[in-house]
This record gives structure tokens, C-alpha cells and sequence, in this order.
């Protein structure tokens, strides 16, 4: 597996190997052994699997706060995603800073995004499926949102004149501006 750096320390890309022949591909996505060998071994508790019909399709900048804060290791099924994290650890030298990439079910990639990161995506085609995995389960108390297109951020989502189709949490979720974050840098 490939694991690359980005400029926000403790979000990495990784890359898993790919074996393919006529009928398509095997890839290990994810082992413990290797993500522990790579200083990276997380506890993940839970998967989730979501589906986003239409392109355009903006979900997040999601969070959620301790003491149930989640890890995420983010990947593509079907379809193609810019996946974006923001860090809001109050005190780091990248806070309010963001990284993006793109993950689809051609490239295999994924963005491991640690506690104290906002994220979101936006899809880049119809029917696309995002599955990831969690470090805690979810807690609806803890839930949190930021508006995805906050001016402060400054996050280019590649929508390209398309009008984001958003819930209604996502919606109405707080500026950047106006946001406090429950995380710390421990740097």
C-alpha cells in the first residue's frame, strides 16, 4: 500500500496495490498490520456505506466531538467524490486549512482523516458510494456540521456552475466565522 503525506499533519492518502487480470481486480483496502507498520493503526469500530444519486451531491463538513470524535478512513465504491478535510484543532498551525482529493472506484485511493478534522465530499457523478470507516460509533449528541462553501475556507468544490444538492442540515449548518471547534492541537 502506498501512504502519502498531505500538507495537513495526520491526513494521509493511501493507495492500495491493485492485482487485476480479465475479470477485474483484488486490493487488500485496508490491514492492520500495514497501517501499523506505518505508525498509522487506528481502532475502527464501525462501517458505513452511503449512496449520492444525483452529481453534485454535498455532504458535510462533518464532525464529530469528544468524547466520541471520529477517525475515518474514506473511500470510493462506484463513482467518483472530492473528498475535503479542514482542521479545527483551536491552537495547530493549519487551523482552518484544508486538503482535498479525488477518490473513485477507478483510482482506489482513500483519505484517512484523523480526530478533529471537518469532512465533507462532493460528488462527481450520479450513483456514487462512499464507505468509510469510524474509530468511535456515532452519537447524535456529538453530531456537528460547518457549511461546506464558509467564505473563510475558501474550499474550491469543482462544482462547476452546478447547483449542490445539500440536506437540510447541511444547509443550515454554522459558518466557519461563526464556529467554535471542541478540539485542541496536541502538537
Amino acid at each position: 500500500m502506498q501512504i502519502e503525506k498531505t500538507k495537513l499533519e495526520g491526513v494521509f492518502l493511501l493507495t492500495p496495490k491493485r492485482f487485476g487480470d480479465s475479470r477485474g481486480f483484488f486490493a487488500e483496502s485496508w490491514s492492520r498490520r500495514a497501517m501499523a507498520e506505518a505508525g498509522l493503526d487506528v481502532d475502527w469500530v464501525q462501517d458505513n456505506h452511503s449512496l449520492s444519486a444525483q452529481t453534485g451531491t454535498v455532504r458535510g463538513l462533518h464532525f464529530q466531538s469528544p468524547p466520541h470524535a471520529q477517525a475515518k478512513l474514506v473511500r470510493c465504491g462506484q463513482g467518483a467524490l472530492f473528498d475535503v478535510v479542514v482542521d479545527i484543532r483551536r491552537g495547530s498551525p493549519t487551523y482552518g486549512q484544508w486538503t482535498g482529493a479525488e477518490l473513485s472506484a477507478g483510482n482506489g485511493r482513500q483519505l484517512l482523516v484523523p480526530e478533529g478534522f471537518l469532512h465533507g465530499f462532493a460528488t462527481r457523478v450520479p450513483d456514487t458510494e462512499i464507505i468509510y470507516k469510524c474509530s468511535d460509533y456515532y452519537a447524535p449528541e456529538c453530531d456537528g456540521a460547518v457549511h461546506f462553501d464558509s467564505a473563510a475556507l475558501g474550499i474550491d468544490w469543482g462544482l462547476d456552475g452546478l447547483e449542490p444538492v445539500l440536506s437540510e442540515k447541511d444547509a443550515q449548518a454554522v459558518d466557519f466565522k461563526e464556529f467554535e471547534s471542541p478540539f485542541s492541537f496536541k502538537g
